[in-house]
């Protein structure tokens, strides 16, 4: 849990400006997180989307990572609608989707 989300659970028990003190955030900081909670929870339901977009391509293929996965999303797709690779690799590494990593031999010399 953040402070901010702390304050907003207790300011109908106690002030704000207390809250806020206690919890050592600006006063203006946690209104302007409130302000932002309409934008946090698009993001997070456009993320939703993009997660389960995410998941058809890699259901095809487990071994793509975030950079073949973007390249396949953004496959014919208008700019207006493409998706940042490091947005993918984000939401990928929400959600628990992972790509094939080979692993190095080692080279113990001789």
């Amino acid at each position: 849990m953040s402070r901010f989300q702390f304050v907003a659970d207790h300011l109908h028990a106690f002030e704000v400006k207390w809250l806020c003190a206690l919890v050592e955030v600006a006063r203006s900081s946690f209104y302007a997180w409130l302000a932002g909670a309409d934008g946090r929870a698009a993001r997070e339901a456009a993320d939703q989307v993009l997660a389960e977009r995410i998941r058809v391509v890699h259901d095809e293929d487990n071994t793509y990572g975030a950079p073949r996965i973007t390249a396949e999303l953004n496959d014919g797709v208008p700019d207006g609608e493409r998706v940042n690779h490091k947005r993918v690799a984000r939401v990928m590494r929400s959600h628990g989707i992972a790509g094939y990593r080979r692993r190095r031999r080692e080279n113990h010399g001789g």
